[in-house]
């Protein structure tokens, strides 16, 4: 087969994998093919996925480590960025993360980076902003709706920081600048956006508008700024895409390294509202067990899984760089 062809057929198959979990994206549309909730809890292996495994992991799962707290690294290339690793499944029905803690990087001199900034960090604060008011995108302009959600997850995180969260009209792009340079750790609760075809939306993520701005913190604006934290979390609608090129996704994920950040947690679809908030909660709480990023988040798929059992509700996340 040409490499072409196989990378046309390596694509539709993403894709369909996607769709397969009741997730779309930029062009996917899922709501004629996904059946009831019911049906999927009854379907326990799903072959998009194990076709998925077989060609990407089968191969080489020898190879892999046996300690499943040892970490394996993908650096994906083109329609590669768009697969939740986490959730290949093997022929048996496992899910890779019930074998592996798993990272991914968008290029691997981005690994190199990363370490060199991790031993920078001189942030210490915690700074976490949660459902603001939303701004208004498109032609003609409409507003994005709240997400309730993601107010209640910044609200409870906060907490565990015991730190108050940053909601509503309060958080604006004036007010994430200004905590940014004390920062440790951030954590958005938000709206990502990607750019959609005719550029009327960006890609950015959604924060208050105010009479100064629109609200939008786009990428461009993003690699401007100077980042001390050791992890940015988007907890957002597909916050780990971008534009995606030979030498990594150009997106709001890259953009936060380059502006400073040794690790990033993003999504790789329009993540549910509610288990996305019991999934970081669970993640924090894990990560102050253990100081292991890709641990905790591997950890916190696991709890999350039992309850909310789809790959939809749990597997969207990946951790970018350090762990």
């Amino acid at each position: 087969m040409e490499v072409k062809s196989l990378n046309t057929s390596l694509a539709n198959l993403v894709n369909e994998s996607r769709v397969s979990i009741c997730v779309g994206g930029r062009g996917i549309k899922v709501e004629f093919i996904c059946k009831s909730s019911k049906d999927q809890e009854l379907q326990k292996n799903n072959p998009k996925l194990q076709k998925l495994y077989q060609l990407l992991i089968e191969s080489i799962a020898s190879l892999l480590p046996t300690n499943p707290d040892e970490h394996v690294i993908f650096i994906p290339h083109d329609s590669l960025f768009l697969v939740p690793f986490v959730a290949l499944q093997d022929k048996d029905g496992k899910y890779l993360i019930e074998k592996h803690t798993i990272l991914t990087a968008p290029a691997i001199q981005v690994l190199d980076l990363t370490r060199q900034q991790r031993q920078k960090v001189t942030g210490k604060d915690v700074l976490v902003m949660g459902n603001p008011t939303m701004p208004k995108v498109g032609i003609p302009p409409v507003q994005l709706p709240p997400l309730a959600g993601a107010e209640k997850e910044a609200l409870t995180i906060a907490n565990l920081f015991k730190i108050k969260a940053i909601t509503g009209k309060d958080a604006t792009k004036a007010a994430f600048k200004q905590r940014l340079s004390t920062a440790r750790i951030i954590h958005l609760a938000t709206h990502g956006l990607l750019d959609d075809a005719d550029k009327s939306i960006p890609s950015a993520i959604a924060l208050t508008p105010t009479s100064n701005d629109d609200g939008l913190l786009t990428p461009a604006e993003i690699v401007d700024l100077k980042i001390n934290a050791e992890l940015v979390v988007l907890s957002a609608c597909d916050t780990g895409r971008g534009k995606i090129t030979g030498d990594g996704v150009v997106g709001l994920s890259r953009s936060l390294i380059t502006a400073g950040a040794s690790s990033v947690i993003v999504s790789l679809w329009a993540v549910p509202d509610s288990p996305t908030s019991e999934l970081m909660t669970e993640f924090y709480q894990q990560w102050q067990k253990n100081p292991d990023k890709a641990a905790a988040l591997r950890n916190a798929m696991l709890i999350t899984m039992k309850k909310h059992p789809q790959p939809r509700d749990w597997a969207a996340f990946t951790l970018i760089g350090e762990s």
